[in-house]
């Protein structure tokens, strides 16, 4: 496709879907004490308003980058926006945590149909100049990244002005006007492949939910363990039945020979470490900040404010450093830093003053924001541009995935109560940093620029 449109209007655009996908993942943390006190809710249960969305966009996602590249990726843009829309709708209205969580997860869908969708936009736009297209992935991601910083700011702003129904209604501007803006974007080519697997999708649907289910449920007295064992073991089985299945599909939702390229499968997992250790650090420090240090909405809110500030710098910087040295340089920087920003958390007590905070929330949002971009763009790289959405798609499903699985262990490692949280803390940031730590060697050895 040509360049035909306004770089900046096209940017703007498709930023908007990852903005309230992003903004989704991490606002409604904030509101968590909140969302608990409202429906009489434990940690479980707010576990699932999280890992609900999270879940139901790494499972629809791989579907969704197939029919990106098959029926057009400004249709399912706007399908996606459309659905995310009416669901935040039905969020903001929940009258019980089991609607809610119905209608997280109806939002996951929404997310997971516009994400491909819009980073193959992008690659269609602008596949005739590298150097274009990786501004614009980083401008994107950088849109993505912010919001998914500024979401507990805007958080707590929105609970002290209101109450935690406005964190969902929120959504229902941007929405309409993605939907808007949308209309004057050109069609993108499809694919010449054919074809949609329902099985292979009920297959990672079953096994991505059981595990999750079974991560989460683990420390509820009332789940007999039995239960859990054998989610794990059925999520096993359903995930071996799911790759062996795409080995034979005639038109699968993930191509296993994606996975042929050693630069892929390097950048794949990048996205899982960071996006696990991130959302799950996340998840325990907003519990941190309100049930232990005592903070209101607000002031936990703006306690992350940091983070919004550190995204915008390091993506920004991660542009030109990938336009300058290619994504090794960038990648290899963002994997030390965020090593130094997780192993600082190691310092939150359980009346740690917020300047002993501070450094980690400047950290982490720093080696994240510098990594992302590189890493995204050197996915893209990997693929023809006719395959951008389902290349996109398996990138983004892995690490929702990752981040669901993140919120799923952090977060069970902060039940009982204040002193549970502060170890939580201890425990996630040192494996986080460890995590960071090998797979820097593992970069610095394995990936090509």
């Amino acid at each position: 496709m040509e360049n035909k449109g306004n770089f900046a209007f096209i940017v703007f655009t498709t930023s908007l879907g990852f903005v309230v996908s992003q903004l989704d993942v991490s606002i409604v943390n904030i509101a968590l004490p909140e969302i608990g006190r409202s429906f009489s809710a434990g940690i479980s249960a707010l576990q699932w308003v999280v890992d609900g969305y999270t879940v139901a966009f790494a499972v629809f996602m791989l579907s969704a980058g197939g029919l990106s590249d098959l029926l057009g990726a400004k249709r399912l843009f706007q399908l996606g926006l459309l659905i995310f829309t009416l669901a935040s709708a039905g969020c903001g209205l929940a009258w019980s945590p089991l609607i809610l969580i119905g209608c997280r997860v109806v939002q996951g869908m929404g997310s997971a149909i516009m994400i491909p969708s819009s980073l193959s936009i992008l690659n269609h736009y602008f596949a005739g100049d590298p150097d274009q297209r990786a501004h614009a992935v980083a401008l994107w991601t950088a849109a993505g990244g912010v919001s998914i910083a500024a979401g507990p700011v805007l958080g707590g702003l929105l609970l002290h002005l209101g109450n935690w129904r406005w964190i969902f209604f929120v959504n229902l501007p941007i929405g309409l006007l993605g939907l808007l803006c949308s209309i004057k974007l050109n069609e993108s080519g499809t694919s010449e492949h054919r074809g949609f697997d329902i099985p292979g999708q009920a297959l990672w649907m079953l096994a991505l939910t059981a595990l999750i289910a079974g991560i989460i449920e683990w420390h509820e007295a009332a789940v007999a363990k039995s239960y859990i064992y054998g989610g794990l073991v059925f999520s096993l089985v359903m995930l071996t039945l799911f790759l062996i299945r795409e080995k034979r599909a005639a038109s699968p939702i993930l191509p296993l020979n994606l996975f042929e390229k050693r630069n892929f499968n390097l950048l794949i997992g990048l996205g899982m470490i960071l996006n696990g250790s991130y959302y799950g650090m996340v998840f325990v420090l907003s519990l941190y900040l309100q049930n232990v240090l005592g903070y209101s909405g607000l002031l936990a809110g703006l306690a992350f404010l940091p983070l919004t500030g550190s995204f915008i710098v390091s993506n920004l910087v991660s542009s030109r450093l990938i336009r300058k040295f290619g994504i090794r340089i960038p990648i290899v920087y963002g994997l030390l830093i965020s090593t130094v920003g997780f192993a600082l958390l190691v310092l939150a007590k359980e009346n740690s003053p917020y300047w002993v905070l501070l450094p980690a929330f400047f950290g982490l949002p720093l080696g994240m924001g510098t990594a992302v971009p590189a890493m995204t763009t050197g996915v893209l790289a990997t693929v023809e541009r006719n395959r951008s959405g389902i290349a996109s798609a398996v990138l983004n499903t892995t690490r929702q995935a990752a981040g669901a699985i993140g919120v799923a262990i952090f977060g069970a490692m902060a039940v009982g109560g204040k002193e549970a949280i502060v170890r939580a803390i201890l425990e996630s940031s040192l494996i986080s940093a460890g995590c960071m730590l090998v797979y820097f060697a593992v970069i610095l050895k394995g990936l090509k620029n």
